[in-house]
């Protein structure tokens, strides 16, 4: 990190948009992360637009320890469903974290790299609703960050567990539930 970049306030955290799709339950989360990719994009779009909010991709390294982003990207452009990727790629510089489990702060350096942002909000999108955003949103939660999901910009595989995982954030760890265009300016 540059010290002369901004601090941000804010930080859009983009979970693990980086998939082959090549996976058992790849057919029903690849619909449904079908209905976030436009909502997902344009929140990118808008907070790379604003000097005050830090866009940081945090993705699983499937295993491979020796994988760096762009191998990560790579693999999911060349993936079942590079269609659901090209939308959301990183621009030249982005912030990029790998992760082993399901929390984006689990093992990563994201909260000492919020900590030096001076970031008090975060914002998760991404997949899986019920699984890395939920748990994310806890392990930001815990850490102080004021929380925000916006329903329309994370994708679930299980749809019952997916409004579960929303209800558990919204009054377990008091997350703000707000649609992908009211969570910046």
């Amino acid at each position: 990190m540059d010290i002369n970049s901004p601090m941000s306030e804010t930080a859009l955290l983009v979970i693990d948009m980086f998939n082959t799709y090549d996976h058992p339950d790849a057919e029903q989360l690849a619909t449904n992360v079908a209905g976030i990719v436009e909502p997902v994009s344009d929140l990118i779009a808008r907070a790379s637009a604003h000097d005050d909010v830090a866009v940081v991709y945090v993705n699983d390294n499937y295993g491979d320890f020796a994988a760096e982003p762009s191998d990560i990207v790579k693999a999911a452009v060349e993936g079942a469903r590079p269609d659901l990727v090209r939308p959301v790629l990183p621009g030249p510089g982005a912030r990029f974290l790998t992760k082993v489990r399901h929390s984006a702060f689990y093992a990563t350096s994201l909260d000492y790299l919020l900590t030096r942002l001076e970031t008090r909000r975060i914002i998760l999108v991404g997949q899986v609703t019920e699984q890395c955003i939920l748990y994310s949103a806890l392990d930001g939660y815990v850490r102080h960050y004021d929380v925000v999901v916006p329903p329309d910009a994370v994708a679930h595989i299980d749809s019952d567990l997916g409004k579960a995982a929303l209800a558990m954030m919204e009054r377990n760890m008091k997350a703000e539930l707000s649609a992908a265009t009211d969570c910046l300016p």
